[in-house]
């Protein structure tokens, strides 16, 4: 089988050496077995989303020398498809409208972040019907619903990655009381949850290696249960090891002063890019 995997970074600020990690790391996995590369766009928070950032990381990558093979994927331009998709779960009454706290929900809807758990849904809106969805309600998984579809079904998935290598399977009770009845699009909005959308990507792509940070590991359950309710493949999983700062965060977009355009207008070469997050050169 093919080697497949990508690079999916939201074009939200400029690309920090984490993201430099992560991209060398799948990008140099590819290339060793003659498999290949995909940059993706994920990109449907229109609000913070802007095409300048887009061009940055296109000319980042560009500079640190990797390639991608086809044309870049970009999510906002496939909501309504993911939409279409959801129809699916609703007719199977996996859904129901949540009319909570709009900023809660806005935050459930976005990547993850390191340190912070699912904001496990107390099920306010459990009872409603989908007949009773209002414009600007969102659209929760009823995941014990859904794990009642699933019974029997093997919720398994490889992890390559150095902290959790090996078989794990996901175990229905621990996902109720971790992750809940998760959000899965806002109507209005065109917003889809980042968990659900790159499921649906990494399967239209033919990704069969998901590489990327270890802080996504404790939501692989999630993909892995959306994966087998819409008849998806599951691709093995590889998490690494984060780039942290001198306090031992985890970078993110406000860290600007390890901006790769930062490094790049100093003078560094690729060559330095590869050194500072503990990588060889080619």
């Amino acid at each position: 089988m093919a080697f497949v995997t990508r690079f999916a970074p939201s074009p939200t600020g400029p690309l920090h050496l984490g993201h430099a990690y992560s991209a060398i790391l799948a990008h140099d996995m590819a290339r060793a077995v003659g498999g290949r590369f995909l940059l993706r766009m994920e990109d449907t928070d229109l609000e913070r989303c802007r095409p300048e950032y887009d061009a940055l990381i296109q000319e980042d990558l560009s500079w640190l020398g990797l390639t991608w093979d086809g044309p870049i994927h970009r999510q906002a331009q496939h909501v309504s498809g993911y939409n279409t998709r959801l129809e699916a779960l609703e007719r199977k009454g996996l859904l129901y409208p949540c009319s909570c706290t709009r900023s809660d929900i806005r935050a459930a809807l976005a990547a993850p972040q390191e340190g912070v758990a699912f904001n496990v849904y107390p099920g306010t809106c459990h009872e409603r019907g989908i007949h009773t969805r209002r414009p600007g309600d969102a659209l929760r998984l009823n995941l014990a619903a859904a794990l009642e579809v699933l019974a029997g079904t093997d919720l398994s998935f490889l992890e390559t990655g150095p902290a959790h290598a090996g078989q794990h399977r996901v175990d229905p009770g621990q996902a109720q009381r971790q992750i809940g009845d998760v959000v899965l699009s806002r109507k209005g909005e065109d917003i889809v949850a980042y968990f659900l959308v790159s499921a649906f990507d990494d399967a239209d792509q033919g990704v069969t290696h998901v590489i990327r940070g270890e802080d996504l590991f404790d939501f692989t359950p999630i993909q892995v249960i959306l994966q087998h309710l819409f008849g998806l493949p599951t691709p093995t999983y590889h998490h690494h090891r984060l780039i942290r700062d001198d306090q031992g965060k985890r970078l993110a977009k406000r860290d600007d002063s390890r901006a790769l355009q930062k490094y790049r207008a100093e003078g560094a070469k690729p060559s330095d890019i590869r050194r500072m997050v503990g990588l060889p050169n080619p």
